[in-house]
């Protein structure tokens, strides 16, 4: 039996790009939603999360699975990991 090599477990998260204006970086917010200690109510809290795009194939409106990387810049700590899903093209509408 061969022994494997041990990956150090990563974060793992899902979010939004919200912006992708940045050369090989985007902002993606993520959205947890928890239970309030006191009124048991659901309350849904976003985070951004600054992360690294090589390539540059994220585009804004896009969700993306991104993972724990060491830190990159100031402010990157995060890899985009890949697309999830795409965001729809706006409809361009053709005056006739």
């Amino acid at each position: 039996m061969a022994e494997e090599a041990k990956k150090p477990n990563k974060q793992v998260k899902v979010g939004e790009v919200v912006s992708a204006k940045m050369a090989k970086t985007i902002v993606v917010s993520v959205t947890r939603r928890t239970q309030h200690p006191l009124y048991k109510r659901i309350i849904s809290s976003r985070k951004k999360f600054y992360a690294h795009d090589e390539a540059g194939t994220a585009k804004l409106g896009d969700v993306v699975r991104i993972v724990e990387a060491r830190p990159l810049s100031k402010l990157k700590r995060w890899t985009l990991d890949s697309v999830v899903r795409r965001a729809k093209a706006p409809e361009i509408e053709t005056g006739a």
